[in-house]
């Protein structure tokens, strides 16, 4: 199954392969300069239909937990300052995705959207220190009865150069529900209450939708 975001970049990646590779049979006479075009071709098209793939996860619903709202690696565990939301200090779990995992951006956790706002900006490594503040970026606000209010944050980095966000403020969400898309690798920032009991360590690899990153309750 594959995310809908991907569906026109695919149609036109399987439009201009074909097309370079007739051009190729047409007008190239060495055999192993026409293979070679045809095996990059196929190469390619399969590393985009991989990087849209859209996997079913089976989030078990738990108002108290958090789940990971993307694929990856938790890159960032600290307690840090929240400038745009709380204005206050929170607990930050920061997890990376690389060119080859899944982009899916999922609800880390179900209720009420209290606020989405996206913001344009650079588009500096996602590990860099400012890129929180400084890349594009939406930031998404989620509250229900036991978790509270939750924020996670998706940032592009130096190859992501569209960040899709479903969130609407006023909506009610499921948890590992569809959250949005970030296109060619990026990190999402999920902000915390201190003193949250964490379920993950540095370099964790994690699951969108299925692996609890924390306890709530």
């Amino acid at each position: 199954m594959f995310h809908k975001e991907g569906y026109k970049i695919m149609i036109f990646t399987t439009i201009l392969l074909i097309v370079v590779n007739v051009l190729s049979y047409l007008n190239i006479n060495t055999y192993w300069v026409k293979f070679s075009i045809l095996a990059i071709s196929i190469l390619f098209f399969l590393l985009i239909l991989q990087f849209f793939r859209n996997p079913k996860r089976p989030t078990q619903l738990n108002d108290a937990r958090v789940v990971s709202p993307v694929d990856g690696k938790v890159v960032v565990i600290e307690e840090v300052f929240e400038k745009e939301y709380f204005k206050d200090k929170r607990l930050q779990v920061s997890i990376f995705m690389s060119p080859i995992n899944v982009h899916v951006t999922r609800h880390p956790i179900g209720g009420l959207v209290k606020f989405s706002k996206y913001h344009p900006g650079k588009f500096l490594v996602a590990w860099h220190p400012k890129s929180s503040e400084e890349n594009e970026r939406t930031t998404v606000v989620v509250e229900n009865n036991v978790a509270g209010e939750v924020l996670y944050r998706q940032i592009a980095g130096a190859l992501a150069k569209r960040i899709v966000n479903y969130a609407v403020e006023g909506q009610e969400v499921i948890q590992g529900s569809d959250s949005g898309f970030i296109k060619f690798g990026s990190r999402v920032d999920v902000y915390l209450p201190i003193g949250t009991k964490i379920n993950v360590k540095l370099n964790d690899k994690v699951k969108g939708g299925v692996s609890v990153i924390a306890n709530l309750d």
